[in-house]
């Protein structure tokens, strides 16, 4: 049974503009490291971004664990978001602050305002911001500025930081392409061992086909909106890529 189902998944930005995703539909299951790959302008991030509501469909329905979100109010949509970690393609650290109050702020969603703004977070997350740093391998940069670290330090903050939120589904948005090859390779491993660890299903919006054949178990192909693939990764070739980014503007 898929814990997120999307059905006919339709998004305009404005009433008269132009349609960015056209009836895309598919499921997620449990153990499911899914990539969205196409060429730019296909709406890859625009998905991602639809399913914690970042961005408002215009219709269709995204239904998590049961639940379709697209009809939440205000209270249960930061219920359900604090369900859904995040990974940015440039990082959104608060580069002033420490690497351990970024780690922090992922619990945001399930304290107040004051508690986050007086740091007064409490043993359990504090104990616990400690051990996901630890298994991304930032024990030792607790205490260092943000704005100190390499770009895959940075990244690996974003994943603890995701994990602080308990999160039941994770969204990758680019998390590799401001990273060298190597690095990027490091930081998506990491992701999938940790999702697995955690068994935390992931939708990840990737530019990089390699890493997508290499690290994800599924693959969506869109092309100008329009979904032209959705399965299991050893089914995609070459004719197949070729027609998803057969409009790719070189």
């Amino acid at each position: 049974m898929p814990i997120l189902t999307v059905r006919d998944l339709r998004v305009r930005y404005s009433a008269s503009g132009p349609e960015i995703l056209k009836g895309v539909s598919f499921d997620v299951a449990e153990e499911d490291f899914f990539a969205i790959i196409g060429p730019s302008g296909a709406g890859k991030s625009t998905l991602i971004r639809c399913i914690n509501r970042l961005v408002e469909p215009t219709s269709g329905e995204i239904v998590l664990y049961g639940e379709n979100i697209l009809g939440l109010g205000t209270r249960d949509l930061r219920r359900v978001r604090r369900g859904i970690g995040m990974i940015f393609q440039e990082f959104n650290l608060v580069d002033r602050m420490s690497v351990m109050d970024n780690v922090l702020s992922g619990r945001l969603g399930y304290v107040g305002n004051m508690t986050a703004l007086l740091r007064l977070f409490s043993k359990a997350d504090v104990s616990r911001a400690l051990t996901v740093l630890d298994r991304v391998g930032l024990s030792d940069h607790v205490d260092k500025r943000a704005d100190e670290l390499s770009g895959g330090q940075r990244q690996r903050v974003g994943i603890a930081r995701a994990l602080m939120q308990d999160p039941k589904l994770l969204l990758l948005d680019e998390p590799t392409s401001s990273l060298d090859p190597k690095i990027a390779r490091e930081i998506l491993g990491m992701i999938k061992e940790i999702a697995r660890e955690f068994g935390v299903p992931v939708l990840c919006n990737i530019h990089d086909v390699q890493l997508a054949m290499e690290f994800c178990n599924k693959i969506i192909g869109l092309q100008d909106g329009v979904k032209m693939f959705d399965g299991p990764t050893e089914t995609m070739n070459k004719e197949r890529l070729d027609e998803i980014y057969a409009m790719e503007v070189l």
